[in-house]
């Protein structure tokens, strides 16, 4: 089977600037573009960016954690016109704490797609009972990063008192429906051979089930910039979202150290913190308010400035399906720094400082390595993009794909 197909990519939510989703569902829908294929993006907001060639189907539920304010989230359902029950479910379950959009978009999703005529539909991570019962008519797809049981472990592990572990429970009771729904799934992929063993370890999916395809890299617009000069002391990390899973709090106890012998040590994080909440009393309290720089909203092109920018990359991450700044960060060419769990190690393979987790003196004394002895970190960091070009690209990736939805294809119709 080698004909061009008509494929739908459901996405609850796609911000193009906050966390991988967003960047993944761009990559994914111009590599099968790039094949050949006709692309729908069907998709809660925050909407992605995409090509212009590629169709967004805007499927607008509340979106109600634009704002964590009580009044402006009752201000926007009550000027919701014709309010479904979905809306309805979406207002009380955020309103306890709840995370609904899962459940809500799939069920959006299922009525859109039952309105079109598609070959195949890719789903990305809901894990919804909307998306299962799409299932039954249209082969599928289901794409899942890692499963969330190890946001939850992570956050509970980092909570303090009972009621945050309450609030994590109450946030975190869509892991009912999704471990549900994963071991009714005929077809999953998974970005590393990692996340298929948690997957069939934490959800029950018949390892069999599971189909392990790499995300790729744009190395293309991820490279060296040669004439931007490297900020003397200036370090660079990711954390899409103010979340224990990150591990953010590690380098920032290392560069309150390292601050004493190098005053004037920048990191610049790509991210946006949640105003007054975890990370920003923990830079207060450190105080290294002025060796913290933020950058939000950034584009590729202008992620890749700031890499060039910089002398050593950090990924603190406690666990990642596959770790986007991870690959961003190494096709680059810059030296990284990283933690030696889940997926991480394969991506670097030899060609990153790996340390233990949870450990920020292992992050101090990695730095202060790299600041030493900048040649020949430079010369990994070098191999490191070339490793990234030869493994990760999305047209070996989409190919990798085009593969999978054959089969799926083929299977669903016999």
């Amino acid at each position: 089977m080698n004909q061009k197909l008509k494929i739908a990519i459901c996405s609850y939510r796609s911000a193009p600037f906050g966390g991988g989703q967003g960047i993944f569902i761009y990559e994914l829908s111009k590599a099968l573009n790039d094949l050949g294929h006709q692309i729908d993006v069907i998709s809660g907001p925050p909407y992605p960016n995409l090509e212009e060639s590629i169709r967004l189907i805007k499927s607008p539920g509340l979106n109600l954690f634009r704002t964590f304010n009580f009044k402006e989230r009752l201000k926007i359902f009550f000027e919701k016109k014709n309010k479904s029950l979905d809306d309805w479910y979406e207002f009380f379950s955020t309103l306890f704490g709840g995370f609904p959009e899962l459940k809500t978009f799939g069920n959006r999703a299922r009525k859109l797609l039952n309105e079109s005529s598609y070959d195949l539909v890719i789903d990305n991570q809901s894990l919804s009972y909307g998306i299962l019962e799409v299932q039954k008519n249209v082969p599928l797809i289901e794409i899942i990063h890692h499963p969330i049981t190890k946001d939850l472990y992570y956050d509970l592990q980092f909570s303090k008192g009972i009621m945050q572990k309450i609030s994590k429970w109450r946030w975190f009771s869509f892991l009912k429906m999704q471990k549900k729904v994963a071991i009714q799934l005929k077809v999953i992929s998974t970005p590393s051979d990692n996340s298929k063993k948690d997957i069939a370890k934490d959800f029950g999916v018949p390892k069999k089930n599971i189909s392990v395809i790499h995300n790729g890299i744009d190395y293309l617009s991820f490279a060296p910039l040669e004439d931007i000069q490297r900020v003397p002391n200036q370090i660079i990390t990711t954390a899409s979202a103010d979340v224990p899973l990150k591990g953010l709090d590690f380098t920032l106890y290392a560069i309150a150290r390292l601050k004493e012998d190098y005053p004037e040590l920048r990191l610049v994080i790509i991210g946006e913190p949640r105003p007054e909440g975890h990370t920003e009393r923990l830079i207060k309290k450190l105080q290294i308010e002025k060796n913290i720089f933020y950058r939000s909203s950034l584009t590729k092109d202008e992620i890749a400035v700031e890499y060039a920018k910089s002398n050593i990359a950090i990924v603190s991450s406690l666990y990642e399906g596959f770790g986007f700044p991870v690959g961003e960060a190494m096709s680059c060419a810059i030296p990284l720094i990283a933690t030696n769990v889940a997926s991480i190690p394969e991506i670097t393979g030899p060609f990153a400082e790996l340390i233990p987790a949870e450990s920020s003196e292992a992050i101090e004394s990695a730095i202060r390595n790299i600041f030493a002895n900048p040649e020949s970190y430079q010369a990994k960091a070098d191999a490191g993009r070339m490793h990234i070009i030869k493994n990760f690209n999305w047209q070996k990736i989409a190919q990798s794909y085009e593969e999978l939805m054959y089969k799926t294809i083929e299977e669903f119709e016999c």
